[in-house]
């Protein structure tokens, strides 16, 4: 038997699946992935199946079909006056973590950093190790995880490649401001120092938050990919759709790899939203769906032991349960499943030292039954 040196050593299943194989196996509630349990719109299911009947059943163009991607550049346009030129800024992609994938492919090389604030989504870390780079992080506190930049700019050396951004953040929440904007834009001028922006929640924002997208700032937009997700936009996370913008000379080495990796998307699903995207209705009131639920779960837990920490973004929730227990939270996530029933995610998991805040992360992109009867569990406790 030949022996494989790994490229990832260290690296297993990660949390996501080992939860929700959990909630599988315990009959749990599945607050811990973060996927709607509803349905999407109907009128989109009724244009992927017309889609799927018509003729568009071959391979999609290697950067997407020009319709979707010219509904992509008016909708930049019209939310945030940011104009993307569809032909040679933007890309589809199978999902948000392939785009993040690519751009991270497309520009690490052995030797390089990048810098990733945690806790973190968990695909950013290993994908620069992958190439060869090294990744410094920077560890934000709860209860605000706020940046200090002071300490950012001293992990910037010469070898620095890759600054990671995550607004609105998973797993906390929170949101970058326009100060972080401003901070970001001084410690990157006169540097080579690109940005990677996940902003694959764009769309769910809180108590009259607006998201604030990297490329509204010039010397940042000419530095930065920006990775969004349909999955998020449309409550399908399951169909694996995304995309990329990113200035000309960045696309170019970003659809280098892309070519190479999926070469192109699901051709069906880009003609039924291209179609569905003509409608501004068609992501105009999703922070309003999510801040209903987000309250909603916030008032089914008030009599829980759990502390709520603030959420002004995304569709999760951390919660405190250091008034309930001093485990090590991956193993009171586990007994969380195993005793009452709920799954949920241990903020661990996104430290690379496993830093433990006694905090667990729950999705409450659910419906308002699915909550209640988590609920009823979690105030069991």
């Amino acid at each position: 038997m030949s022996i494989l040196s790994s490229k990832l050593p260290g690296i297993g299943t990660n949390i996501f699946t080992t939860m929700s194989q959990l909630a599988t196996e315990y009959k749990a509630i599945n607050l811990a992935q973060g996927f709607p349990d509803f349905e999407t719109n109907p009128k989109l299911i009724s244009l992927i199946n017309k889609a799927y009947a018509g003729d568009h059943n071959q391979y999609a163009p290697m950067a997407g079909i020009m319709s979707l991607r010219e509904r992509i550049s008016e909708k930049f346009e019209n939310l945030y006056n940011v104009s993307y030129n569809p032909d040679t800024e933007i890309t589809i992609t199978a999902g948000g973590t392939q785009a993040i994938f690519t751009a991270i492919a497309s520009v690490i090389s052995p030797g390089d950093e990048a810098i990733i604030f945690e806790p973190a989504y968990d695909c950013y870390g290993p994908t620069v190790k992958l190439f060869g780079g090294l990744v410094k992080t920077y560890e934000m506190a709860p209860p605000d995880f706020k940046i200090d930049w002071q300490i950012v700019k001293k992990l910037i050396s010469v070898n620095t490649k890759l600054i990671v951004l995550n607004s609105p953040h998973n797993p906390t929440g929170t949101l970058l401001g326009p100060e972080d904007f401003r901070e970001l834009q001084r410690i990157t001028a006169g540097t080579d120092i690109l940005i990677l922006s996940d902003e694959v929640y764009e769309h769910i924002t809180f108590d009259g938050h607006k998201h604030i997208t990297t490329a509204s700032y010039p010397e940042l937009r000419e530095r930065s990919f920006i990775v969004a997700s349909f999955g998020k936009l449309l409550h399908a996370t399951g169909w694996k759709m995304g995309y990329c913008l990113a200035p000309e000379n960045l696309m170019k080495e970003f659809r280098k790899t892309h070519q190479f990796n999926v070469f192109c998307v699901n051709n069906p699903m880009q003609w039924a939203i291209a179609e569905f995207l003509k409608s501004k209705d068609a992501y105009s009131d999703i922070n309003g769906l999510f801040q209903q639920k987000r309250d909603f779960f916030k008032d089914l837990l008030k009599g829980s032991k759990f502390a709520l920490l603030p959420c002004n973004g995304s569709y999760f929730q951390c919660v405190s349960y250091e008034n309930i227990s001093d485990e090590k939270d991956l193993v009171f996530a586990e007994r969380l499943i195993k005793d009452y029933k709920v799954a949920g995610i241990p903020i661990s998991s996104f430290y690379q030292r496993n830093t433990d805040n006694n905090l667990l992360r729950f999705c409450f992109a659910k419906k308002n039954e699915t909550l209640e009867k988590a609920a009823i569990q979690l105030l069991k406790i």
